[in-house]
């Protein structure tokens, strides 16, 4: 586990590179990891991988910045470990789309109130099997809706039968959009990966190959749908994440917000995963909106719960990696 001491030196010197490993926790499509950090003495800059995007799932670089926002927010509770102050600019340079944040990094003596988060980073884990049947109780469930209100988006939990249902039909109907299309497979298989590779969804290393061109052969689409919409009737919390607007801006707000529900989360035992499938299909997106009953945009639909048991962190690119220079 990181712990504050890997943040700080005995001179009090911040380690940067500790922070950058610590934002590099984050989730991501596809385990992407598609970010990019850039150190300047007390400054860190949060960058856009734009090579590692994927342009079928994601063609306007959605999600991908929404798990830049992740890494941000990763980035600020392992800030306010190392008793800093992270004062954040977002889109800092109107020149370059790919600066999406600038984190300068302030000693402070005053308390942060993120750092009781900074043990959940790697606690958290994408859970895709099934949860424990075990209902989530309600003071957590305000907490969580609390923890994306905080940073400027919404929850709305779907905890009314029928919208449940009409969810898990979008799920399905999701499914068969995506795995209908060539280029979708093409690509879900590209990022099917052997472990050692420290990134993508990762395979024992002799069936990568078979992995790959079944999913490129085939359109698995109706079995997956099937398990999927199992998977959202079944889970104990099934909710959206939404935003009142939809651009970059938007979408980084969302990844912040997103990290501060799964680090919420993971300090009272639960685990999430993702049914992003009819938030990806440009002509299911606002449906999935109206199952909120307000206004703005869905970015994602995700479902919470206890996890039966317990999972491998998802492998991680080295540090010297995610860091580019001037």
């Amino acid at each position: 586990m990181t712990t504050e001491s890997s943040h700080v030196a005995a001179d009090g010197t911040v380690h940067l590179e500790a922070l950058v490993q610590a934002a590099s926790l984050a989730p991501s499509s596809h385990n992407t990891q598609p970010w990019l950090f850039r150190l300047d003495g007390h400054i860190v800059d949060v960058l856009a991988d734009r090579t590692r995007a994927l342009p079928v799932t994601d063609p306007h670089d959605r999600e991908l910045t929404i798990s830049c926002g992740c890494a941000l927010f990763n980035l600020r509770v392992a800030a306010a470990a190392a008793k800093l102050d992270a004062v954040v600019e977002v889109f800092p340079d109107a020149a370059d789309d790919d600066h999406l944040a600038r984190v300068r990094l302030v000693p402070t003596v005053v308390a942060q109130a993120d750092a009781e988060l900074h043990a959940a980073l790697t606690e958290r884990r994408t859970y895709r099997r099934t949860f424990a049947a075990t209902a989530i109780d309600p003071e957590t469930v305000h907490r969580l809706v609390d923890a994306v209100a905080k940073e400027g988006a919404a929850l709305s939990v779907l905890d009314a039968d029928d919208r449940r249902q009409r969810a898990a039909a979008l799920v399905a109907e999701g499914d068969t959009v995506q795995w209908a299309n060539p280029s979708w497979r093409r690509e879900l298989a590209a990022w099917m990966h052997p472990r050692r590779r420290g990134d993508g969804l990762t395979l024992p290393t002799l069936a990568v190959p078979v992995a790959q061109l079944v999913v490129r052969s085939f359109d698995m689409g109706h079995g997956v749908a099937a398990k999927d919409r199992q998977l959202a009737d079944e889970s104990p919390l099934l909710a959206v994440l939404s935003t009142q607007g939809d651009e970059p801006r938007d979408w980084l707000a969302s990844g912040q917000a997103l990290q501060r529900l799964l680090l919420v989360g993971a300090r009272y035992g639960l685990q999430a995963s993702y049914l992003n499938q009819p938030v990806q299909v440009a002509g299911l997106r606002p449906t999935v909106q109206q199952l909120t009953g307000r206004s703005g945009f869905a970015q994602l639909l995700l479902r919470m719960g206890i996890a039966s048991d317990v999972l491998p962190a998802a492998p991680r690119r080295p540090v010297a990696d995610i860091i580019t220079g001037p």
